[in-house]
């Protein structure tokens, strides 16, 4: 999937507080990992976010390899 970076902040910038813990939780992965995904910097995260990030306008295209914390992501909006 791609989507552009913007796009992406703007999806977590929605998320209810916590949602990155609850989205480690469901999935089984890392926090950090979460926080990776939508762009932080967590370099102490022990697994791969699966993002690969090209600069340009509206923040860059970023493609997902795997749209599973997103798709968690939408479902918690969803639920709102």
């Amino acid at each position: 999937m791609v989507i552009t970076f913007n796009e992406l902040r703007r999806i977590k910038d929605r998320l209810p507080s916590g949602s990155s813990q609850r989205i480690a939780d469901e999935l089984g992965i890392d926090v950090s990992t979460v926080r990776n995904y939508f762009g932080g910097k967590h370099y102490d995260a022990t697994e791969s976010v699966g993002i690969h990030v090209e600069k340009g306008p509206d923040g860059g295209v970023v493609t997902l390899d795997n749209t599973a914390i997103l798709d968690a992501a939408m479902r918690i909006l969803n639920e709102a």
